[in-house]
């Protein structure tokens, strides 16, 4: 008993201390931004306000847009009230914000001044970049939202939770894992005080992406959706080319590995692999002949892209038993363009 007794003390001390070495680590590695307070914000566009002709009515707008006591307000509200005091001032971001007010169209993007516009201060240009970047990735025009967002850091904007969050969104999106992972690690450091939303996404797309390898099936089907979406905006161009390509290269490897894992079974006992004299012509039935076939039988040649639909059916239903269902459509576009190379 008396033992027993000082084994426990002595795991308790062994807990003890972890935890205390667990706190020390955790204090030795704090966050990396901060959220900042609506009247810092305030500043600085108080900075950038006195250098501006304002009428008597523009000076009443802004001093509606910040209340006195406001300072517990969300990332998002204090970004909308940062561009909205920009667009009440400055006519070039007037039309910026209300395009990303406004339900988007089918025209192409237009271009906007002001985001080029390095005379600008910080909380102008940079907020202005980030509305705008993130109205980009959430219209799935992810290349271009990250080059709005370009090299912005988290204390650089109003909202540094949306700058983390849509970065990451457009990274995934992209594939591109090296980038994604430190920007969901670096948004969940303050996994408390961002939203919801964010954080719950955030962790959706960490446990999506992680598992990602170079040149598997996943990687082509999520290459297979970025086409999709291109087409679908009428965005047709190098990249889509050059994607296209990568799906048929990846599922030539992929194929060519399939044929020679099925190619290593052992041989049969009676198989003779190296034989030291050709094979005689094939007498079937005492009657000699030289062993042609004739392909005029085979449908269409032997041409994948010319057999009847019913059989090219059950061949993709062969192919892609074993595969999810989301993988089809690759496989399907993979052998659409073997045939359009084949009637070239």
């Amino acid at each position: 008993m008396y033992i027993h007794r000082i084994l426990i003390a002595i795991v308790c001390v062994a807990l003890g201390l972890l935890s205390g070495a667990a706190a020390a680590t955790d204090l030795e590695r704090p966050a990396s931004w901060s959220l900042p307070a609506a009247a810092e914000v305030k500043t600085q566009l108080d900075d950038w306000l006195r250098g501006q002709e304002l009428s008597d009515v523009q000076r009443a707008q802004v001093e509606l847009l910040w209340p006195a006591s406001d300072d517990r307000v969300s990332g998002d509200q204090l970004l909308e009230q940062v561009v909205t005091t920009v667009a009440a001032v400055a006519p070039t971001a007037k039309e910026l914000v209300q395009f990303c007010h406004a339900p988007r169209t089918a025209a192409p993007l237009p271009e906007f001044a002001i985001l080029n516009d390095q005379a600008q201060p910080p909380v102008v240009h940079n907020n202005l970049r980030l509305m705008y970047g993130v109205w980009l990735a959430r219209n799935d025009l992810h290349e271009e939202a990250l080059e709005q967002f370009g090299s912005l850091a988290p204390n650089d904007v109003a909202d540094p939770a949306a700058l983390l969050f849509y970065q990451s969104v457009c990274h995934h999106r992209l594939r591109d894992k090296e980038a994604c992972l430190p920007a969901i690690s670096k948004l969940l450091e303050r996994e408390s005080e961002v939203p919801r939303r964010f954080r719950e996404v955030a962790e959706l797309m960490r446990v999506d992406l992680a598992p990602l390898e170079p040149d598997s099936l996943d990687e082509v089907a999520r290459l297979m959706d970025s086409i999709r979406r291109r087409l679908e905006q009428a965005r047709v161009g190098k990249r889509v080319r050059k994607e296209e390509d990568d799906v048929i290269a990846k599922l030539d490897k992929l194929i060519k590995e399939m044929e020679d894992k099925a190619g290593e079974g052992p041989a049969s006992p009676s198989s003779n692999p190296s034989p030291s004299s050709p094979a005689e012509e094939a007498q079937p039935g005492g009657v000699r002949g030289e062993g042609n076939v004739d392909n005029k039988n085979l449908p269409g040649g032997g041409n994948w892209g010319n057999l009847p639909p019913k059989a090219r059916q059950e061949a993709l239903q062969q192919i892609s038993k074993e595969l999810p269902a989301h993988y089809r459509e690759a496989i399907e576009e993979y052998f659409r363009k073997l045939a359009r190379e084949g009637a070239k």
